[in-house]
């Protein structure tokens, strides 16, 4: 009861900073990395500032749901014992994954990151999404762009320290 007072779709993340309760994990990312003052990150130029936006709305709307659907075929229920997993679903989700990955394979081509020229929150949630892939059983595999992308950000000294442990 108390954690819905803060978050009525009863879900994580809730981030608690005084008297502003806030969830939806991009809406938390900006607000902290603005609050840091790494406009790196979130920029304030309106322009620069909408391009890192569309691409977190596009992880939310577009990658996001086939991949947690992956996830939790191949992965989640058996994790947190509810029964086995269909493959049918996972394999109908594979093909909606490669349709967006295909999306941002051609977005990446000649580019080092997702938006701007160097990392944004953009990167940061998109490869979040992705960070359960080899366990899920998903590839990269004929999204060339997207694998470079995604080994360089999982190659950053932060992610390093924060990855899941034996990844």
């Amino acid at each position: 009861p108390a954690f819905l007072g803060l978050n009525p779709n009863h879900k994580v993340p809730t981030l608690v900073d005084g008297d502003l309760h806030l969830w939806e994990s991009g809406a938390i990312c900006q607000y902290l990395a603005a609050k840091a003052g790494r406009t790196d990150l979130w920029p304030t130029d309106p322009a620069a500032q909408a391009d890192v936006s569309r691409w977190m709305f596009w992880n939310h709307t577009q990658w996001a749901p086939p991949i947690g659907a992956v996830n939790m075929e191949r992965l989640f229920k058996k994790m947190f014992g509810m029964g086995e997993g269909d493959e049918a679903v996972a394999t109908a989700k594979l093909a909606e994954f490669a349709r967006e990955a295909k999306v941002l394979d051609a977005h990446l081509a000649g580019r080092t990151w997702v938006a701007l020229d160097h990392l944004t929150l953009a990167d940061i949630q998109l490869a979040c999404t992705l960070m359960y892939m080899p366990m899920a059983r998903m590839s990269l595999d004929g999204f060339p762009n997207v694998a470079a992308w995604f080994e360089r950000v999982t190659a950053l000294p932060a992610w390093q320290e924060t990855a899941l442990p034996g990844r």
